[in-house]
């Protein structure tokens, strides 16, 4: 069994295997462990039972209990319990065109999952947590459970652990070619070729380079984006115990954190980024996203601002409907795909775990039917991109 890529996903399904199989599996990284050319890098990621879509909420739950069991492996922890907020700005959003991303969206499936929130005007919101200041207009659902995930531990951590149960793991190699070959699959790298019976591809921004002759090339945009670190001077008040994860929804959706990981808080946007690839990416901030963050920043969240740490770029890579992929290939069951969507590390653990029950020939154990490779937004052309602010 080989995983190519050992990023977030990667490394989570290498565990995964490499509990039930030992030393019968192999991950194999392009770049070294921990390396920040892809999505799975930082400190910090928002980890939330807030889901505005079913097939999202079906997973969210377990996801918690898949990190549970990792911490209780390994005695690393790595899940922060902050409380986390949904903020609307209902003024601004009114007329535009959000899907279910919007308080609605959220308290519907809430109630459909029988998650307890409270929903909170402008007044009772800053009455708790007096770091915002608000407008008036809008709105919003706090969730006590929401916290921070720690990307890059748990990617070392998973890792560790696959290591642990026999897996090799080769870092600075490169896959140049997954192949067919029967029921088994060749996987190229510049110094060998490997013969597996099963292959997991979680390559995410590289995905349609290494999976280019499985007849599968999938509709995928990839984007640069970027998070900013402040150096608040006022640390008490942005401690974890004091201050909540945050989403925005207004005229961009942005998402914060508490002190964390750095002396600092983490600003970014979702999906704000201009379209890249994997080779043509830079490394260089977007000066116009974080002039928008400042300003941002100085109007909500004045003390939450300071001198600016660094600001740190990163790739999404997105199908058109915004959508995982969680997939055997069509008529190759024996290649695993997966890809993130900009948004799945909250669900790492969990994703490791349904990314080996496919390569292990199993029905998963959570429902995935969403995130189908057959699906129409990544088999008709015509399918409009869905990529709702």
């Amino acid at each position: 069994m080989i995983v190519v890529g050992c990023g977030g996903l990667g490394s989570a399904a290498l565990y995964r295997l490499a509990r039930e199989l030992g030393s019968g599996v192999v991950g194999l990284e392009q770049f070294a462990l921990g390396h920040d050319r892809g999505a799975s890098q930082d400190h910090s990621r928002i980890i939330r039972l807030a889901q505005h879509q079913p097939q999202y909420a079906a997973l969210a739950g377990p996801a918690y209990a898949a990190w549970a069991e990792v911490e209780a492996e390994s005695q690393q922890t790595l899940v922060t319990r902050t409380g986390g907020l949904v903020i609307e700005d209902r003024e601004v959003r009114r007329g535009i065109d959000s899907g279910t991303r919007n308080i609605e969206g959220y308290t519907a499936v809430f109630d459909e999952f029988d998650v307890d929130y409270e929903l909170l005007d402008a007044d009772e919101l800053q009455s708790r947590w007096p770091q915002f200041r608000l407008d008036g207009g809008e709105q919003a659902l706090y969730q006590s459970e929401s916290g921070i995930v720690d990307a890059a531990r748990a990617n070392a951590v998973h890792v560790a652990l696959a290591r642990a149960h026999g897996a090799q793991v080769h870092e600075h190699t490169p896959v140049r070619r997954v192949c067919p070959d029967g029921d088994g699959v060749l996987v190229e790298t510049d110094d060998r070729t490997y013969r597996a019976d099963r292959v997991v591809v979680a390559a995410d921004a590289w995905t349609n380079q290494v999976l280019r002759d499985c007849g599968v090339r999938l509709p995928l945009t990839v984007t640069q984006e970027q998070v900013t670190y402040y150096a608040t001077p006022h640390l008490a008040e942005f401690s974890p115990a004091r201050f909540p994860v945050f989403m925005w929804h207004g005229e961009h959706n942005f998402y914060g954190f508490p002190v964390y990981g750095e002396v600092a808080t983490k600003l970014g946007q979702h999906m704000g980024g201009h379209e890249t690839t994997a080779d043509d990416r830079t490394f260089e901030p977007d000066p116009v996203r974080q002039k928008r963050y400042a300003r941002f920043v100085e109007q909500h969240l004045p003390r939450f601002g300071g001198p600016e740490l660094y600001t740190k770029t990163c790739l999404y890579t997105v199908p058109p409907d915004q959508d995982f992929v969680l997939d055997t290939v069509p008529d190759h069951p024996q290649i695993t795909v997966a890809v993130g969507a900009g948004h799945a590390y909250k669900f790492a653990a969990l994703l490791g775990e349904l990314l080996a029950d496919l390569a292990l020939d199993r029905a998963p154990a959570h429902p995935i039917e969403a995130f189908s490779l057959t699906r129409r937004a990544l088999t008709d052309p015509t399918f409009a991109r869905s990529f709702h602010v």
